[in-house]
């Protein structure tokens, strides 16, 4: 397959591009830049369409708008690193919008600072783009297996290289937090930050417990969860509540963490689950960025410990719930459990293997590969 893929994302932008900006955003090295840069027409290195805030050439061309007027798109990179970039953007859109179509993107810090005013508010749609899935990656024969271990980022999982890997976590994990988190407010103890973050694989899947973190690292509540709010705000980390009521006794305040990243994870069953909740998250939110739905990823678990690894739900109500197996014989009693106490609609137990069973018209056990298509995942 060619390293260069159409994204999945890229129709959608395009069509919303004739009527606002568009903002882009998403992990560092996630190909944001690779999809933007596609979308200019006849695009090749140095375009003038594209500008970067970082190029101190680039930064002079947008303060004096220096670019093409007869190039329809302007790709703007960075930008968001300028103090007053809300207004700079607005200026652009409200004087050219009837002439040309704004493209902004830029590092997981785009998202922060977006949300630091309402000055842009109606002028734009924000999409998230996400690693590549399954279906993004038209389940050619043996990338199941390949995505699953090289994770989804798309240099990591073209290279296909172990070395490579264990490099590209380095530079990727000192990237994030040396350099993407350098000027946030309130940000100061970054090699404690850092240690959290190399902690985090090994915490994928179970009940997070920041009474746990907080005594490893030798800090208090308050600031580890402050700093993996802070993690989740740049892409790193993400984390689910419960779904549940009363009727089941579900649990109520813990949470569950994921890696954006499930390469990084070490343990063959959570590294398969965390692959699976990154899915289910691109699926959600591509109906929020894409079609406007209100949806989220949540877990189920009682106070007897019963658990069902994902649900999710649309619109407040639940569309299925997604349990991860490595195996494919045994099905978990769980699913009988919550089906008989639960709306939810559907049950599906996940494999890496080729069984699909069809145990009664709610409960479904099935390969992944399977499961993308029948969903229709993104």
């Amino acid at each position: 397959m060619s390293k260069i893929l159409t994204r999945y994302l890229e129709p959608y932008i395009i069509e919303d591009l004739k009527k606002k900006m568009v903002f882009l955003g998403g992990p560092r090295q996630v190909g944001k830049t690779t999809l933007a840069q596609g979308l200019i027409k006849n695009y090749t290195d140095g375009h003038p369409a594209y500008l970067n805030w970082d190029s101190l050439e680039h930064k002079k061309m947008i303060k004096e708008r220096q670019w093409p007027r007869a190039e329809p798109l302007i790709v703007i990179d960075e930008i968001h690193k300028f103090k007053g970039w809300r207004n700079l953007i607005k200026g652009f859109y409200d004087t050219l919008k009837n002439t040309h179509s704004f493209l902004i993107t830029g590092s997981a810090r785009l998202d922060h600072f977006r949300k630091g005013g309402d000055s842009l508010l109606g002028r734009y749609h924000y999409y998230r783009l996400h690693p590549y899935s399954l279906p993004e990656l038209k389940f050619q024969e043996g990338y199941t297996s390949r995505l699953l271990k090289f994770g989804g980022f798309p240099e990591a999982f073209h290279n296909a290289d172990d070395r490579d890997l264990r490099r590209w976590h380095n530079q990727r994990l000192n990237r994030l937090i040396r350099t993407d988190l350098t000027g946030w407010e309130d940000v100061k103890d970054l090699e404690k930050i850092y240690a959290l973050a190399e902690e985090l694989p090994n915490r994928v899947g179970s009940p997070l417990s920041i009474n746990s973190l907080a005594n490893d690292l030798e800090a208090d509540f308050k600031t580890i969860k402050r700093w993996l709010s802070i993690l989740s705000s740049i892409y790193y980390s993400y984390q689910i509540a419960p779904f549940g009521s009363a009727k089941i006794r579900a649990v109520k305040k813990e949470q569950k963490l994921y890696l954006w990243d499930w390469s990084q994870i070490e343990n063959p069953g959570a590294r398969f689950e965390n692959m699976v909740g990154s899915h289910l998250l691109k699926y959600c939110h591509f109906l929020e960025d894409v079609h406007g739905h209100k949806t989220e990823l949540r877990f189920l678990r009682d106070t007897d410990k019963r658990e069902i690894d994902f649900v999710v739900l649309k619109n407040k109500k639940p569309l299925f719930a997604v349990e991860c197996k490595q195996g494919e014989k045994s099905v978990s009693p769980h699913l009988f459990y919550f089906r008989d106490r639960t709306d939810i609609p559907h049950f599906y137990q996940v494999h890496m293997g080729q069984t699909h069973k069809q145990i009664d018209d709610r409960i479904s056990i099935l390969p992944f590969t399977d499961f993308c298509k029948i969903v229709e995942l993104v």
